[in-house]
């Protein structure tokens, strides 16, 4: 018998919730098949079976919050999943009993008319099944099209190549719900009585308006429950960490002309785009090599250093925030980097991330600028001391050197750090750091 355990999908997380059972007690299941779902404030996301077998029994119920580690499911494995055991063989009929003798016609009871029996109706075929909707739907849509009763043909999709999202069923759902809270139109006034002959008639009564109904001003829904654990998680970080941000100005002109020379070789090549985050990454690890106090963490009174580079990507999704890690980032180049960018994006948009890729980080990086925003202040990812965010890359007026005015590619990049470990002058020699390397790029990419 084999237990499945809740996971831990961040080093900061201590619960999940359980909210669906992909599976029933008796259904086959091959290891590595999704199992159930799991939400938590890192991750939405499908749970595989750790093991081949029958599914034994569940543990939990759907909708219900555990902590890390605990049963919820256990596996048999060695149940064969052939169904129900084999019939025992047919035991012969017995003899049948002598009927026992007729009774005298004066004592036989009066013989009952035979009762008719109508004919059972005959059901009408099933009506075939709607039409499959163009595009791939994730598990979550399909849920949610089920429980509402929802023609997903009826839904226009806003996700990549047409996918329809979480965002576009609840928008439906929103309208839908408009539509039949609206109203029914008053019944049209009756008509004033036929004034009588004589004596002249008295002025016809005029109905009152019909009271006004004023559209509703607010409207109330929960929040999911990937979005409550973020909020959980992100007051949790401001109470603990004492947070400050500096900004440092970077040019980025020689990284933009690095990739602008190399960006349509790396797509024929590779399949995926060029972007300034993996230079950026690059940067940052380095950095944190020679500054490991912003790759540390507090614990108590006590630092921890940690010897690897873990960096973090947050990536945004269509309900919220994730942050997969790139594991040994400082062992890896630009291209590299950006492999594995563009795998844990895609791969955390569609709920494929695996337990192990959500924690471990020591750093993270936070790219707002792709949203065109400028400058932000995120918060710090526990138990992490310091985050990484990078605004738009921009072409700016500079004065130079010489006193002229040239056009350079700049970006605002700022570090948010935990002021109990970190002092302002060690993170500014950190930025200074990423600044030069930005600034001064010399390693080759292809």
């Amino acid at each position: 018998m084999v237990d499945v355990v809740m996971p831990q999908m961040g080093e900061s997380i201590v619960e999940g919730t359980l909210t669906r059972w992909l599976k029933k007690p008796g259904d086959r299941v091959e290891r590595d098949e999704p199992l159930f779902e799991i939400s938590t404030d890192k991750v939405d996301t499908e749970i595989p079976a750790p093991a081949a077998g029958i599914l034994k029994e569940t543990l939990v119920e759907e909708g219900k919050t555990v902590a890390i580690n605990t049963v919820v499911a256990r596996i048999d494995e060695t149940g064969d999943g052939t169904g129900a055991a084999a019939a025992p063989p047919a035991e012969a009929p017995a003899a049948p009993a002598p009927a026992p003798p007729a009774p005298p016609a004066a004592e036989r009871p009066p013989e009952q008319p035979p009762v008719r029996t109508e004919p059972a109706p005959v059901a009408p075929p099933p009506a075939a099944a709607p039409e499959e909707p163009i595009g791939p739907l994730s598990p979550l849509v399909r849920r949610m099209a089920r429980e509402h009763n929802i023609d997903l043909r009826q839904i226009k999709g806003t996700g990549a190549g047409g996918r329809i999202t979480r965002q576009d069923v609840e928008n439906y759902l929103a309208q839908r719900e408009a539509r039949e809270a609206r109203p029914a139109p008053p019944p049209p006034a009756a008509a004033p009585p036929t004034p009588a002959p004589a004596p002249p008639p008295a002025a016809p009564e005029i109905a009152p308006p019909p009271p006004r109904v004023e559209a509703a001003k607010t409207r109330v829904e929960p929040m999911s429950i990937m979005r409550s654990k973020i909020a959980e998680h992100m007051v949790l970080s401001k109470r603990t960490s004492a947070h400050v941000t500096t900004v440092h100005k970077i040019d980025m002109t020689r990284v933009a002309r690095i990739r602008a020379r190399h960006k349509e070789e790396v797509k024929a090549r590779y399949g995926y785009s060029l972007t300034y985050l993996p230079f950026i990454t690059r940067a940052a690890a380095e950095a944190l090599r020679a500054f490991p106090l912003c790759n540390a963490s507090v614990e108590g009174n006590n630092i921890i250093y940690h010897n690897e580079i873990n960096i973090g990507i947050a990536v945004a999704l269509e309900n919220g925030l994730i942050v997969p890690v790139i594991r040994n980032a400082d062992e890896k180049n630009v291209l590299g980097l950006q492999r594995a960018i563009a795998d844990l994006a895609a791969r955390a948009r569609s709920r494929q991330l695996k337990p192990d890729e959500v924690q471990g980080g020591t750093f993270s990086i936070t790219n707002f600028g792709s949203f065109g925003s400028l400058f932000g202040t995120p918060i710090i990812n526990q138990p992490q001391v310091a985050i990484l965010g990078v605004g738009a890359v921009e072409k700016t007026p500079v004065v130079t050197e010489d006193d002229a005015i040239a056009i350079r590619e700049i970006s605002l990049i700022g570090l948010t750090f935990d002021h109990r470990l970190i002092d302002g002058a060690y993170a500014d020699q950190f930025m200074q750091k990423v600044k030069s390397i930005l600034q001064n790029w010399s390693e080759e990419i292809l």
